[in-house]
């Protein structure tokens, strides 16, 4: 958020934050927070540079279709182990996991 627009929206009583500090998320919920989202991003980017979809991911995993797009989305119910199991099945080395948890400069949304 542009810091014009930030101080106008707290000069009008407004609170700014992200989702960690409504939801009051410690760092350390925080980072596992980011940790799982760079894992299910790595999963659906490894997959789409194979060019493979969802269902032919899901039968190389033994699971099903609705299960790996919960995974890409990195739904509630997915595990962070799931997730690395799936990156290495996947082909994925412990390098390649680094790189995804490796500090990344923001980017701004247009």
């Amino acid at each position: 958020m542009r810091a014009d627009k930030r101080k106008k929206l707290e000069r009008a009583g407004w609170t700014v934050g992200d989702a960690g500090d409504f939801l009051g998320l410690s760092v350390e919920e925080r980072r596992f927070v980011e940790v799982k989202l760079a894992l299910a991003d790595g999963l659906r980017r490894r997959r789409e540079d194979l060019g493979l979809t969802q269902g032919e991911v899901a039968k190389r995993l033994g699971s099903s279709q609705s299960r790996v797009a919960k995974m890409e989305a990195a739904h509630r119910t997915v595990t962070t182990d799931l997730l690395l199991k799936s990156l290495f099945r996947l082909g994925a080395g412990p390098e390649d996991v680094g790189r995804l948890l490796a500090p990344r400069p923001r980017r701004r949304a247009a």
